[in-house]
C-alpha cells in the first residue's frame, strides 16, 4: 500500500437485512487530508464511519487503513479513533473523569495529558463540570479531546460542528486544521456544507450507498455546470454591460438595473473571464459569490440525478 494512503478501500459493500448500506465502496483517503462525507439521509456515511472506527466489518471487498488490512473481527484499528452518533459519555462524571475513565480502558494516560487536550478544545475551564449539563457543542468537543488522547494518526469524526456556536467552531477547525498539517487524517461527515468546503481539500459524496463524486473541491466546482453567483462593484450599471458582453454570461434580468447587486450565471472559465474583464475596465469587484456554494449545488444535482436514474 502507498505509504502517503491512509484509507483505502475497494469494492466496500455492507447491508443490514434487505438494506443495502455500502454498495461497491472504492475510496482513497490520503495521510494528512481533511476529507469530508457528504450525502442525504440514509446514504451510508454512519456505515462508512463505522467500518473505519472497527465498529462494523464489511460484507465483501477490501479495507486497507494506514497500511493495514483490516480483519474480520470488531476492533478499532490501531492508530485511529473518533466517533460516530456523538461521542459516548458519563453524565455523572466530569469532563476530566470521563477522559480519565476511556484513558483507563486504554492503558492508562498521564493526567498532564488528559488537561493538555481539555485545553486544545478549549474546555479548561469546565474540566471538573458534569457532563449532564454540556451543551451539545461542549458534548462534541468532549468527544474531540478523547479522539486526541491517543494521539491518533486517523480521526473518525461524525458531524464534528453539530452544536457548536461560531467561536467553537473556529476553535475545533483550528485543531482539525493543525492536526493535517502536522500529518494525522482526519475523515468527517456533515450537512454543514459550509464546514466541509472550509475544512476539507477533498470530498466525497454517497447516495443510497454508492459514491456519485469523489475527489477535490476544485475539479467539483470545475464540474458542476453553470453557476449562480451574485456581484456587487463600485458601478452596477457599467458592471452589468460588461457582465453582458462576456461570452458564456447570462445576466439576471430580474433584478433592478439600479440596484448594487445583481446576479450572473455561468460556466467557471466564463464567470473567471468576466472578473479580470471587470478588472480591466476599472471597476471594483465588492463582492462575488455564489448564491449556492458550488458542493451544494453538486450535491443537489447529482443525488437528484442518482434518484432519476432508479
Amino acid at each position: 500500500m502507498d505509504a502517503l494512503i491512509a484509507v483505502r478501500s475497494r469494492g466496500i459493500t455492507k447491508a443490514f437485512g434487505e438494506v443495502v448500506a455500502l454498495d461497491g465502496i472504492d475510496l482513497d483517503v490520503a495521510q494528512g487530508q481533511i476529507h469530508g462525507l457528504v450525502g442525504p439521509n440514509g446514504a451510508g456515511k454512519t456505515t462508512l464511519l463505522g467500518l473505519l472506527l472497527g465498529l462494523a466489518v464489511a460484507d465483501s471487498g477490501s479495507l486497507e487503513i494506514l497500511g493495514t488490512p483490516v480483519g474480520r473481527a470488531l476492533a478499532a484499528p490501531e492508530g485511529v479513533a473518533g466517533f460516530v452518533d456523538g461521542p459516548g459519555l458519563y453524565p455523572s462524571l466530569t469532563a476530566r473523569q470521563n477522559l480519565a475513565a476511556l484513558a483507563d480502558l486504554r492503558g492508562g494516560t498521564e493526567t498532564a495529558g488528559i488537561d493538555a487536550v481539555l485545553a486544545e478544545v478549549g474546555l479548561t475551564d469546565v474540566a471538573d463540570d458534569r457532563t449532564r449539563g454540556f451543551s451539545l457543542g461542549m458534548r462534541q468537543r468532549l468527544g474531540l479531546a478523547a479522539a486526541l488522547l491517543t494521539k491518533p494518526r486517523l480521526i473518525v469524526l461524525d458531524e464534528p460542528s453539530n452544536g457548536l456556536d461560531p467561536a467553537g467552531k473556529r476553535h475545533v477547525h483550528g485543531v482539525l486544521n493543525r492536526l493535517a498539517a502536522e500529518g494525522t487524517t482526519v475523515v468527517l461527515s456533515s450537512h454543514r456544507m459550509d464546514d466541509v468546503e472550509a475544512l476539507c481539500s477533498e470530498v466525497t459524496i454517497l447516495n443510497t450507498g454508492r459514491i456519485v463524486f469523489t475527489g477535490p473541491l476544485s475539479k467539483l466546482a470545475a464540474e458542476n455546470g453553470e453557476l449562480d453567483y451574485r456581484l456587487v462593484t463600485s458601478d452596477a450599471e457599467a458592471a452589468r454591460k460588461v457582465a453582458a458582453d462576456t461570452a458564456g454570461i447570462t445576466v439576471d434580468q430580474a433584478v433592478s438595473p439600479n440596484d448594487d447587486l445583481f446576479v450572473v450565471r455561468g460556466l467557471v472559465p466564463a464567470l473567471d473571464d468576466l472578473v479580470v474583464r471587470l478588472v480591466q475596465a476599472g471597476i471594483a469587484v465588492r463582492e462575488f459569490a455564489p448564491v449556492v456554494s458550488p458542493l451544494e449545488a453538486a450535491f443537489l444535482a447529482l443525488t437528484e440525478q442518482q434518484e432519476v436514474g432508479q
